[in-house]
């Protein structure tokens, strides 16, 4: 033996502070809680603020995590396992109980305490942004004609709604303001300067749109930093996927949109051709997608396909392209009083 318990006089291998484990572990508190804990929930998001962020956690176990983060331990040992049990003083007060195991050397003691946890109400930055009509960017969707259609209104902002919620998905932060229907377009109020600039770069690849930006200081943050207001302008052109066009005197499908520029596909012998960004502004629309006729099949052939015209119910013979699936009805359009089959 090595020394001896300066309390009982038995010797031992070891000690601690002077007295062997047994009369160390003698009346002394092993762990504690404060007499009560404070859990603060949001009233609007329901999230739970613990260490240091907001969760969505279920009540009972916030309140142990809680419980959990205000325990504390004699120094000369270490908690390593709890067991918790909770019961409800009402709706927003919950005692808990942390059963604990306490390793203290070689030995691993078993120790009990209780914390009444009070569940108190707030707000969280994020929804007390949300609720404030916080934003930090306005989207700007124009057109280069004097109205936005329905249908391409409803298409843009099912995009852009779309991309906000993918970002929700790993940032809090990021949320739709509100959006205004305003002359000539929509306005959609965002949460970040970043997300508009995100979504103002989607949109230009996705619609060859030109874009433009411009900030206004609103203000200085509490660190003295100065705060900005951004306003994102995109403009769509006249043109959209699925226009008949007119390109450099002849007539096209317009098939494909992106930030390099557009694919065309001509009604005369179906022919792609790549139009580059900056020739794009050379595209007039001569029939919009949706005023796209249709005309009746009669018969189809190798190539070709025999229509009823709708104008006069005469047989009216067009070129297809050979890979074409033809079903009852094909769509039209009549240039120059010339029937042509729309791919």
């Amino acid at each position: 033996m090595n020394g001896f318990c300066v309390e009982c006089g038995k010797e031992t291998d070891s000690t601690i502070n002077g007295l062997c484990m047994e009369c160390f572990l003698k009346d002394r508190t092993l762990i504690t809680l404060p007499d009560h804990v404070d859990l603060y929930v949001c009233t609007n998001c329901e999230q739970f603020f613990w260490h240091g962020e907001w969760r969505s956690m279920d009540r009972e176990a916030a309140a142990v995590a809680a419980a959990r983060e205000a325990l504390s331990c004699i120094k000369e040992g270490k908690v390593v396992s709890t067991s918790p049990s909770v019961s409800y003083l009402d709706d927003y007060n919950l005692s808990v109980t942390l059963a604990c195991r306490v390793q203290i050397g070689d030995v691993v003691a078993d120790a009990i305490a209780a914390t009444v946890v009070r569940v108190k109400n707030t707000v969280c930055r994020i929804c007390s942004r949300r609720l404030g009509n916080y934003y930090e960017a306005i989207l700007q969707i124009r057109t280069s004609e004097k109205t936005l259609s329905k249908d391409l209104q409803d298409e843009v902002l099912a995009r852009v709604e779309k991309s906000v919620d993918e970002a929700m998905a790993t940032d809090d932060n990021v949320f739709i303001t509100k959006m205004e229907i305003v002359p000539g377009g929509v306005d959609v109020y965002l949460s970040l300067i970043a997300v508009g600039r995100a979504l103002t770069k989607e949109l230009s690849e996705a619609y060859c749109a030109d874009t433009n930006e411009s900030a206004k200081l609103v203000g200085q943050s509490r660190d003295g930093l100065d705060v900005y207001r951004v306003n994102y302008l995109v403009r769509l052109p006249e043109f959209h996927v699925g226009d008949i066009v007119i390109f450099r005197k002849h007539y096209y499908l317009l098939a494909r949109v992106s930030s390099q520029g557009g694919k065309l596909i001509a009604l005369s012998g179906f022919r792609e051709t790549s139009v580059k960004r900056q020739d794009m502004s050379e595209i007039k629309v001569y029939c919009k997608a949706a005023d796209i006729g249709t005309a009746d099949v009669i018969t189809v052939s190798d190539g070709e396909v025999q229509v009823m015209d709708p104008s006069n119910y005469s047989m009216v013979d067009l070129l297809v392209p050979r890979d074409a699936e033809i079903g009852e009805k094909v769509r039209i359009v009549r240039i120059e009083e010339v029937l042509y089959f729309v791919p």
